[in-house]
């Protein structure tokens, strides 16, 4: 993919300042920019010795979690829907 179909968007996360380049919409960005920033917050207040490299793996860790647990949903969900339409 070219350059001219990518955006490019800053957003803060945790105090620190990133350019995320890619196809989504700059409001996409920091939508998902701000829920990292939020759960990165949320994680550190309950343990403030956190270093931010664990606080970073931890954030992921919780956001890899929540996506299994979404897509898990989703196929049963759809299995559930191809269960009825037979």
């Amino acid at each position: 993919m070219s350059d001219l179909h990518k955006n490019r968007t800053t957003v803060d996360i945790y105090g620190q300042q990133y350019t995320i380049v890619g196809t989504e919409s700059a409001s996409h960005v920091r939508l998902i920019a701000s829920m990292v920033d939020d759960k990165m917050r949320e994680i550190s207040s309950k343990n403030p010795a956190l270093d931010i490299n664990k606080l970073a793996v931890l954030t992921a860790v919780n956001a890899v979690n929540d996506y299994l647990k979404a897509k898990d949903r989703a196929e049963r969900l759809e299995a559930e829907i191809k269960r009825l339409k037979d």
